[in-house]
């Protein structure tokens, strides 16, 4: 019998997020927010999914920052 299955970290993109200025490279933009979490797949459909959180990611250098709320 062939099972083919997987897992591993998914990113959604939710749209832009808020104007910041970034801690690691300084910059001032407009960050874009994602939904990340992990996921486990059988025949390329996903099952089961978990630490899911919500992130804001700096459009410059990739720092990624939780929101809050």
């Amino acid at each position: 019998m062939f099972f083919l299955f997987g897992f591993g970290t998914r990113q959604k993109d939710l749209g832009p997020g808020e104007v910041r200025t970034c801690p690691r490279c300084g910059n001032t933009s407009r960050w874009t927010r994602i939904r990340q979490f992990r996921q486990f797949s059988v025949f390329f459909v996903p099952v089961l999914r978990w630490k899911r959180r919500q992130l804001e990611v700096c459009g410059i250098c990739g720092t990624a920052v939780p929101v809050g709320g």
